[in-house]
């Protein structure tokens, strides 16, 4: 196939294992030629390796640690300068063991700087190209916990949150430049990001862990079908729809002119 009949090429970062990998595997089968991000070199090799040989398709690694400014902005770069770049899929990650109360907060900043500054960094290059030449796709690897932040590392949540948020927000900019964006929201899912934050995957309902491969088909059929936010495992997609609406419908109200008529009584009788 030459190459100005393919979709262009896919940069993923974290696509040595998990969620990246499958990405990468799925993505070079649609044809796509793949720029492979991850700090673990050898790892990185042998996976573009067998996709070389599976799929036929060209696969360069680059090897980056993204808490590296250097190595975050040789990436952002390339997403600048590369024409071919037409997909960008930010799913580099990391979570720490622990809470608020108890993490490592060195490590607990170091998560933030990855899981939300270098993928701002990189939408931001992707969105600016893809903008100019009126055409690409960027998709942001949240999770559900965006919308459960009780449930696990406030911090993890929110850099999730932020991604989630960044996503709403860039589709509204981008939308008029023929960009499409997407954000999506797994929930438990079969990798190793669970161990290194201290969590046996044998502790967790076992009817809450979809496979790795699962989650990503459902989220490109997501794509395809054209969602904005894809949760690979809600069964009603209403269901999200209705909570939009109702966010939505605050807009009105967020921003007025006078506090609301509870507070200004409870200022009075204070």
């Amino acid at each position: 196939m030459s190459r100005h009949l393919t979709p262009g090429t896919a940069l993923i970062t974290g696509a040595s294992a998990g969620i990246g990998a499958i990405y990468a595997d799925r993505l070079a089968r649609r044809g796509y030629d793949l720029i492979l991000v991850a700090r673990d070199g050898q790892r990185l090799a042998g996976a573009a390796e067998r996709l070389r040989q599976e799929t036929g398709r060209e696969i360069e690694t680059v090897v980056a640690d993204l808490l590296s400014a250097p190595d975050l902005t040789r990436v952002a770069d390339r997403l600048r300068g590369d024409a071919a770049i037409t997909l960008l899929v930010n799913n580099a990650g990391m979570s720490v063991p622990g809470n608020t109360l108890s993490a490592d907060l060195d490590r607990a900043e170091d998560m933030v700087r990855l899981n939300a500054v270098a993928p701002l960094r990189l939408a931001a290059a992707a969105a600016r190209a893809f903008a100019a030449r009126r055409h690409g796709t960027i998709i942001n690897i949240s999770s559900v916990l965006a919308l459960a932040p009780e449930r696990f590392n406030g911090a993890y949540s929110a850099t999730k949150a932020f991604l989630l948020t960044l996503t709403l927000s860039l589709n509204a900019e981008l939308q008029p430049h023929g960009v499409r964006v997407q954000a999506v929201l797994p929930g438990a899912t079969r990798t190793d990001i669970w161990a290194k934050s201290g969590v046996d995957l044998a502790s967790l309902p076992q009817e809450m862990l979809m496979e790795t491969g699962e989650m990503v088909d459902a989220a490109l059929a997501g794509l395809d079908q054209g969602e904005l936010v894809t949760i690979p495992s809600l069964p009603d997609a209403a269901a999200w729809e209705r909570l939009e609406a109702a966010r939505l419908a605050l807009g009105p109200n967020l921003s007025r002119n006078r506090a609301a008529s509870r507070y200004r009584g409870a200022a009075l009788a204070g």
